[in-house]
């Protein structure tokens, strides 16, 4: 009968189905890097305990090297019957190096083992997905000096609002990644400790040095609670949650490009690299790339849902059932780090149907507010000027004009107060322009704003 490592006590082998059921190693074979990088740090601090030799700590970092080389060139074979990667590292590294081998387990669990291995993850692939969002930003700030005097109009409900400027819109999802890369460093931040050393959940009677392995893996320090070290999973929903906020900023990102995309709004035009054809409508030139970024916010969302109802019920301190906190946080940061990076090509092949769009700022009385603005400016109590200029937009929409269009005398009609300076208010330029409040969409504004960016990324 083939004992597990862990099977001293079992007189039957286990179960075949069993067996399959509680393997892990399709999913956590993910880790090996981190699992060997933590298993080094281990036997380091070991042999500077004293607890192994220094010969003995030389062979387990020849035969783990070993070992990551052959994981690396994919010739290493691993095996449902050895449970997980820690198993599969660990059992490779007895046949190399011998009872050498046997010893890296000491003063450890695989409770505290896996954890380490997951921060040491989160905190590398988290590292890549930042850099991927700060190049995103990157490419906002150039989109948005290209087009700085591109006027288009906002939406509330929906419906035309006011004019502002290309730039201003796009720096607003500046602002949403801003928040999402501080989530980042704040989960980075939080889970900065490092559980090796709490074992299986007690600690250890071995004179182990936490702070040396917390120091050599790059831990700010080591976990403060043995069992809180082994159960918690606070950094796996504060990396999914991280994801979540941010594929829901590139999914609203990805609505108004596709609605701009259409032929209602045409106000913008992918390139052909970034889009797809029918398989019946010639004519068609489909915007999936950000479809699909749009339906992947989903996924990441299950993921986040997965994980917190996981843990809901769960008693102190490990249980198996933490064996499915992996698949949903692999696949959030996968999922959200491939979205960022196509998101961002497709962005950049984006250029404004600046003609088109300077032909539509008319529709939708846009200055409205700006015209309600004139008349409270000249001591019309404001919701007197609401009421006021919504009459004004009621005759022109009887009339068929739009504002600007409307001469003195008709403007009059509705108040003498109205004098020649009000054009100086109605136009779509001047209406822009006007807005100089700070975080407003004037030019001067939005210009103080992107050299404030560049500097926030150049840090």
């Amino acid at each position: 009968m083939t004992k597990k490592m862990w099977g001293g006590r079992f007189e039957n082998e286990t179960n075949i189905d069993a067996e399959s059921f509680t393997s892990s190693i399709d999913t956590d074979k993910a880790l090996y890097s981190f699992d060997i990088l933590g298993s080094i740090a281990h036997v380091e601090m070991l042999s500077k305990q004293k607890i192994i030799s220094s010969i003995e700590k030389n062979k387990i970092i020849k035969g783990l090297k070993k070992v990551k080389d052959e994981i690396d060139s994919e010739k290493f074979i691993f095996s449902h019957k050895l449970e997980d990667i820690h198993m599969n590292i660990e059992h490779s590294l007895a046949k190399k190096a011998g009872n050498a081998g046997k010893k890296v387990h000491t003063a450890r669990s695989r409770n505290d083992q896996v954890a380490t291995d997951m921060k040491l993850y989160i905190k590398h692939e988290t590292s890549g997905l930042r850099d991927s969002v700060v190049n995103l930003q990157r490419n906002i700030i150039k989109k948005s000096e290209k087009n700085i005097n591109v006027i288009i109009p906002f939406y509330t409900h929906l419906q035309r609002a006011q004019p502002i400027l290309a730039s201003h819109y796009l720096l607003a999802f500046f602002e949403m990644f801003l928040r999402d890369i501080e989530r980042i460093d704040q989960t980075i931040d939080r889970m900065d400790q490092n559980p090796l050393g709490a074992c299986a959940g007690s600690g250890t009677s071995f004179n182990i040095d936490r702070a040396y392995t917390s120091k050599k893996l790059g831990f700010k320090e080591a976990t403060r609670n043995s069992i809180d070290s082994v159960s918690d999973r606070d950094y796996v929903i504060d990396t999914i949650y991280s994801c979540s906020l941010l594929m829901m900023h590139l999914s609203r990102f990805c609505e108004d490009l596709i609605n701009w995309n259409s032929s209602e709004f045409n106000f913008i035009k992918i390139g052909d690299e970034f889009t797809t054809g029918s398989s019946i409508m010639p004519q068609k030139k489909n915007p999936d790339i950000l479809e699909l970024i749009r339906g992947k916010c989903s996924l990441v969302y299950g993921n986040l849902i997965s994980i917190m109802t996981n843990l809901k019920g769960l008693p102190l301190s490990y249980n198996r059932d933490l064996q499915e906190d992996k698949a949903p946080l692999f696949s959030a940061i996968k999922t959200t780090s491939d979205c960022v990076q196509i998101f961002s090509k497709t962005f950049n092949s984006i250029e404004f149907n600046t003609k088109h769009i300077a032909e539509k700022m008319n529709v939708g009385f846009l200055t409205a507010t700006d015209l309600a603005d004139y008349l409270a400016k000249n001591n019309v109590p404001f919701r007197e000027a609401h009421h006021m200029t919504g009459n004004i937009v009621a005759y022109c929409e009887k009339k068929k004009k739009t504002l600007d269009s409307l001469s003195l005398v008709e403007l009059q009609k509705f108040s003498k107060i109205i004098q020649k300076d009000v054009f100086n208010y109605i136009t779509i330029e001047k209406s822009v322009s006007s807005k100089t409040s700070f975080g407003g969409t004037s030019k001067a504004n939005v210009k103080k704003m992107i050299t404030k960016y560049k500097k926030i990324l150049s840090k």
